[in-house]
C-alpha cells in the first residue's frame, strides 16, 4: 500500500475510534446515573451524572494520549496500561452493575456490550496506529531510501557529466594548446621568412642604394666640370664684354662730350637771338604776357637757325650722373621747344608719341623705362621749362 492508502485507513480508524467512544460514554452517561442516583444519599440525588462523566473523562485521555503515543511509535509503560484497564472494567461494572443488583443476565449481556466494546477497540486501536506508524515509517525509510539513492545515483550522474566535462574541457584545451603551438611555429616561421626577405631587400636596397650613389657622385662631378666650363667660358664672355661695353662707353662719353659743346653753342646762340628779339620789343616790357609774344617772336625769327640733334636711344649720356644726364637732355628739350613753329609744343613731332622729345624717348634716353619717362621725365621738363620762361620774363621786364 501506499502511504496516502494508509493514511486513509489511519483517518477511518480514528473516526470509528472517537465514535464508538462517544457512544459507549454516553450510553455509559445515561445507563450510570440511575445506579448512582439510586445508591446516593437523600437530597444528593442530583450528583449522580458525575461519576460517569469522571469515568468517561478519563476514557478520552487514555484513547486519545494511546493514540499520540502509539502514532509517535513508542511505549506509555505500566501506569498507562493500568488507567486503561482501570477506566475500562470501572466503565464496565458501572453499566452492568444495576442489572447484577437485580439478577437480570441478560441485562447484565446487554449493558457490557458497549464498555467491551470500548475496552477491545482501545486495545485494537492501539495495536492498529502501531501497525499503521511502523508502515509509515517503512515507507518513509523506504522514501529516504529512494531519495537517498536517486540522490547518489543523480550525484553520480552529475559526477560522471562532470568528469565528462573536465575530460571534454581537458580534450579541447589540449588541442587549443596544440593549436595555439601550432600557430606559434607557423609564425616562428612565417617570421624568420619575412626577416630573411626583409634583409635580402635590405641588401639589394643597400647595393642599389651604393650604385645610385656613385651614379650621383660620378654626375655631380661630371656637373661640376661642366658648371666649371660653363663658368670659365662665362667669365670669359663677361671680361669681353666689360672690354666691348668700355670702349663702347668711351666712344659715347667722347660723341656725348661733341654734342654737348655743340648744343652749348647753339644755347649761346639761341639766348644771344632772344636777347636781341627781346630788346626789339619795347611792348613786352609793360606786361608779363608780352614776354610770352617776345619768345614766340624768337621762335619764328629763329626757324632758320633750327637744329635738331639726332636721338641716341642707348648710353646717350654715359659718364654722367643722373642729375646731369637730365640737365644736358633738359637743354636739348628746351632748345627744341624754343625753335618749335607750333603753337601747342605738344603737336610738334618732335614732342608726339615716337618723336625724339615724347615722354617713352625721354625715359629710355635716360636709361628708364617709357612710363617713367612719361609719368616724371616729362612733367619734370615742363615745370623747369616754365621756370625759366618765367625767370627770363622777369629778367626781361626789370631791364626795361
Amino acid at each position: 500500500m501506499s502511504e496516502s492508502d494508509i493514511r486513509s485507513a489511519e483517518r477511518t480508524l480514528i473516526a470509528g475510534t472517537w465514535a464508538i467512544t462517544a457512544g459507549a460514554l454516553l450510553y455509559s452517561v445515561l445507563t450510570v446515573t440511575p445506579l448512582v442516583r439510586s445508591v446516593s444519599p437523600s437530597g444528593w440525588e442530583w450528583t449522580a451524572p458525575i461519576l460517569p462523566l469522571v469515568v468517561d473523562a478519563a476514557v478520552i485521555i487514555v484513547v486519545k494520549l494511546d493514540a499520540v503515543i502509539a502514532r509517535l511509535g513508542g511505549k506509555s509503560g505500566t501506569w498507562p496500561v493500568l488507567l486503561r484497564w482501570m477506566t475500562g472494567l470501572m466503565t464496565l461494572a458501572l453499566n452492568v452493575g444495576n442489572s447484577a443488583l437485580h439478577r437480570d443476565w441478560v441485562g447484565m449481556a446487554v449493558h457490557s456490550v458497549a464498555p467491551l466494546l470500548l475496552i477491545v477497540t482501545a486495545e485494537a486501536g492501539l495495536s492498529y496506529r502501531r501497525a499503521i506508524t511502523a508502515a509509515l515509517s517503512r515507507i518513509a525509510q523506504e522514501q529516504a531510501t529512494a531519495v537517498e539513492r536517486e540522490r547518489a545515483q543523480r550525484e553520480a550522474q552529475q559526477r560522471k557529466a562532470r568528469e565528462e566535462r573536465e575530460r571534454e574541457q581537458a580534450r579541447r584545451q589540449e588541442e587549443e594548446q596544440q593549436a595555439r603551438d601550432h600557430a606559434a611555429r607557423v609564425e616562428r616561421e612565417r617570421a624568420q621568412r619575412e626577416e630573411t626577405r626583409l634583409a635580402a631587400e635590405r641588401e639589394h636596397a643597400l647595393a642599389v642604394e651604393r650604385e645610385r650613389t656613385a651614379r650621383e657622385q660620378a654626375e655631380r662631378a661630371a656637373a661640376l666640370e661642366q658648371e666649371k666650363a660653363a663658368r670659365e667660358f662665362t667669365a670669359r664672355m663677361e671680361r669681353e664684354r666689360a672690354e666691348r661695353e668700355a670702349s663702347e662707353r668711351r666712344r659715347q662719353e667722347q660723341r656725348a662730350d661733341e654734342e654737348r659743346r655743340e648744343r652749348a653753342e647753339r644755347e649761346e646762340q639761341e639766348r644771344r637771338r632772344a636777347e636781341r628779339a627781346r630788346q626789339s620789343e619795347h611792348a613786352a616790357a609793360v606786361a608779363p604776357s608780352s614776354g610770352r609774344r617776345v619768345v614766340r617772336a624768337a621762335k619764328v625769327e629763329g626757324t632758320a637757325q633750327r637744329v635738331v640733334t639726332a636721338v641716341v636711344m642707348d648710353n646717350e649720356f654715359a659718364g654722367l650722373t643722373m642729375d646731369k644726364a637730365e640737365e644736358a637732355l633738359f637743354e636739348l628739350y628746351f632748345a627744341a621747344r624754343e625753335t618749335s613753329t607750333y603753337e601747342d609744343w605738344e603737336q610738334d613731332p618732335l614732342a608726339r608719341p615716337g618723336g625724339e622729345f615724347c615722354g617713352s624717348n625721354l625715359g629710355r634716353r635716360l636709361g628708364r623705362s617709357s612710363t617713367s619717362g612719361r609719368t616724371k621725365v616729362k612733367p619734370k621738363f615742363e615745370r623747369w621749362y616754365q621756370e625759366r620762361t618765367a625767370a627770363d620774363s622777369r629778367e626781361l621786364v626789370g631791364a626795361h
